[in-house]
């Protein structure tokens, strides 16, 4: 099971927001690059950056911050306004190993299928869940379709994972939401990631030992704010 430290990029620097909402922003690092060294040096395989601008413009917005996190040397995936092909492309060809669709994949559902069939293994689902339902448009918009619905229109596809993001709990400390993340992981043949609530190393425990399949977690403001040890982290992922 990967660990996949949290970047999240609003005016070029590095922050976490509460329950999604970008009025209730605290920034941990002016400079994400130099984030990204810093996980990297701590033993960290992968890192998860989110564009939060580029998620509310549709386009990408952050490209000299993401750019400076490349230069940390690990697979980095990417999500936050990749809208269409070029997009895509585009963030492959300057050496993103892993592009997360997540409002794509509710609204152009066959962009995900093409995109998955021309970069085998390097696109993900991003399925963002407010009270079991997908939200799209970087989170301002909430729909009536359930999480499950959504992933099952990718299966076989060739996407490489499905990122599960409970924003009820997202940058909350309250734990993160095993029970359904481990449905979602049995419910489904694509790998599923955690994300959202992760507080301590009692929740990398928790996942550690479940036994549904779940294949990563995605962790935040427990790192910033010095609540979870990474090195300790990873090694009870390792041991696992």
């Amino acid at each position: 099971m990967n660990l996949y430290p949290a970047i999240d990029i609003k005016n070029g620097a590095c922050v976490r927001l509460l329950y999604g909402d970008f009025d209730a922003v605290t920034t941990y690092n002016d400079d994400p690059g130099e984030q990204a060294q810093q996980f990297v040096s701590a033993g960290c395989r992968w890192i998860h950056v989110v564009d939060l601008d580029g998620a509310i413009e549709g386009n990408s917005v952050n490209r000299a911050a993401v750019t400076s996190i490349l230069k940390a040397g690990v697979p980095v995936q990417l999500g936050g306004g990749i809208r269409d092909m070029a997009g895509v492309e585009a963030w492959i060809n300057a050496g993103v190993t892993r592009v997360i669709l997540g409002t794509a994949a509710l609204k152009n559902p066959q962009l995900v299928k093409d995109a998955a069939k021309a970069f085998p293994g390097q696109i993900a689902v991003g399925a963002d869940a407010r009270g079991g339902m997908i939200a799209a448009e970087g989170w301002i918009e909430t729909t009536d379709m359930p999480v499950l619905d959504l992933v099952r229109r990718f299966e076989d596809s060739g996407v490489a994972a499905v990122i599960f993001t409970d924003i009820g709990r997202d940058g909350a400390l309250t734990g993160v939401n095993l029970e359904a993340t481990a449905a979602l992981a049995k419910a489904t043949s694509l790998p599923v990631i955690a994300s959202g609530g992760v507080a301590s190393i009692d929740d990398i425990t928790a996942l550690a030992k479940d036994d549904s399949g779940i294949d990563g977690v995605i962790t935040g403001r427990a790192l910033y704010d010095g609540r979870l040890d990474l090195s300790e982290a990873l090694s009870v992922l390792e041991a696992a």
